[in-house]
């Protein structure tokens, strides 16, 4: 996209006319992952925004380890939104507004910095080009940020709007959302999303492990202070 004359902007600054490109990311899995992505888009001299689960089962932002990596992230210049599951709360407008003011808050004092942009997880078909702005907030599917402009997304691990090159915002050097999840295009799995899970999983595996080690002796006298990831369950 750089190389067709796009330069990355915040949703701030997004001109529909122009070759703005608007960099997201959802991490709907895995912080580390992000970590890489928020790396190689810093040498590019890029900026992009990364939106964080809160109630997640995938990961722990709040752990020593995920706090020092949305640390990194923003230290690389890129901004950490909310990205809010609205299916976890009423199916109600300002039930919805309260959740998303306090996840908000919840994550702007984790990571010492505002919360600005929300990005919706999974969103029902209401959520999708809602006008309003939720708890004060703009969100991503915002129609000045999902109609007006064009959108792209690897969703599922696949481009379901078709490849962003062919996009015809592209085509026609308006700006583009271009949201990419960075599970997908971490280390030799891309493009292949059951391979790239399947790691992902094995990666969870073996912290849990090595936490069990850490922390319970038994366990540790068991199968000793390195686990091998390779261990077999035992039955009963």
């Amino acid at each position: 996209m750089l190389e067709r004359g796009y330069g990355a902007v915040g949703y701030d600054a997004v001109a529909p006319n122009a070759r703005h490109l608007v960099l997201r990311h959802d991490l709907d899995m895995s912080i580390d992952a992000a970590v890489t992505t928020a790396e190689i888009e810093a040498e590019l001299g890029v900026a992009a925004h990364y939106f964080v689960l809160l109630r997640t089962e995938m990961y722990n932002p709040w752990s020593d380890h995920g706090r020092r990596q949305l640390d990194r992230i923003a230290e690389l210049g890129h901004e950490i939104g909310l990205h809010l599951n609205a299916s976890l709360y009423p199916d109600d407008a300002a039930a919805l507004d309260r959740a998303a003011a306090e996840e908000c808050s919840v994550l702007a004092t984790l990571t010492g910095r505002p919360v600005e942009m929300i990005s919706f997880h999974r969103p029902s078909s209401a959520l999708l080009g809602r006008p309003d702005d939720i708890a004060g907030r703009s969100h991503s599917y915002q129609p000045r940020y999902f109609h007006d402009i064009g959108y792209c997304s690897d969703s599922r691990g696949a481009w379901h709007h078709g490849h962003p090159f062919d996009h015809a915002a592209v085509g026609e050097g308006r700006a583009l959302q271009l949201l990419t999840h960075p599970i997908w295009w971490d280390r030799d799995t891309a493009r292949d999303p059951v391979a790239a899970l399947d790691y992902f999983r094995a990666e969870r595996d073996n912290v849990l492990m090595h936490a069990l080690a850490d922390n319970c002796e038994p366990y540790r006298a068991a199968r000793g202070a390195s686990p091998d990831e390779s261990i077999e369950p035992t039955n009963g």
